[in-house]
């Protein structure tokens, strides 16, 4: 597991990752953020100062502070004036909501790409996929879910429906895995992670069943074995 640090304003914050590539400093912090929010490194209803937040990225604040303010519009975080920014409280029923939505979505779509999609597509999917394997044994869970929002959005614009992929990528930004970090300590979030390529084998098989029973399953996570890890 990452390190912790304390904020400054009293609670723990993840030893969030260095910046580096092409993107802005502000897309990079914006997405780490949003994937410490789904992982639940960054507690709701916790308050977090832009200061020690970028002290763990090793940038100025505000970078920081100017992604913390992108996801207050997405009603991630709200501004809390002079201390920082308040993790939005997300309830059981809305969790449950956004993943009967995504199953209603994704299955059928996933389904779908077994006899449409191009292998060339679907094989360029794999680093991804390893990618999350490599997170769940590393037990680097911001990594983790960074590496699943890739594989499953671009999994699905293999659909070639980009409002599609923006409705699923939103539902995925307001979703909370509280349990990744009870799986990591049982060592059970890699036997999940594998999952990502039984799909991908399913997909260039063409076997739509095969795909079926692995969303399903996978999905079924989301609530359950990734929600209380349980």
């Amino acid at each position: 597991m990452r390190d912790m640090a304390q904020d400054t304003a009293g609670a723990e914050t993840p030893a969030l990752p260095r910046l580096g590539g092409r993107r802005s400093y502000r897309e990079r912090v914006a997405d780490a953020l949003r994937a410490a929010l789904t992982a639940g490194e960054l507690r709701p209803g916790e308050v977090y100062s832009a200061p020690s937040l970028a002290a763990r990225f090793g940038v100025s604040a505000t970078p920081v502070r100017e992604a913390m303010l992108d996801l207050a519009k997405e009603g991630l975080v709200d501004t809390v004036p002079n201390k920082g920014f308040r993790v939005t409280v997300v309830s059981d029923r809305q969790l449950d909501e956004y993943t009967h939505v995504r199953a209603l979505i994704e299955i059928p779509t996933v389904v779908d790409l077994a006899g449409t999609a191009d292998r060339v597509s679907l094989e360029a999917l794999r680093p991804a996929a390893r990618e999350i394997v490599a997170a769940a044994a590393a037990g680097d869970l911001i990594a983790y879910v960074e590496a699943d929002n890739r594989f499953h959005l671009g999994l699905l614009a293999l659909a070639g429906n980009a409002h599609l992929v923006e409705v699923v990528a939103d539902l995925r930004k307001r979703s909370r895995l509280y349990g990744l970090t009870a799986l990591v300590e049982a060592g059970r979030l890699l036997a999940s992670a594998e999952e990502h390529l039984e799909l991908l084998d399913a997909l260039l098989e063409r076997d739509g069943k095969a795909v079926h029973a692995v969303m399903t399953r996978h999905l079924g996570h989301v609530r359950g074995l990734w929600a209380a890890g349980d």
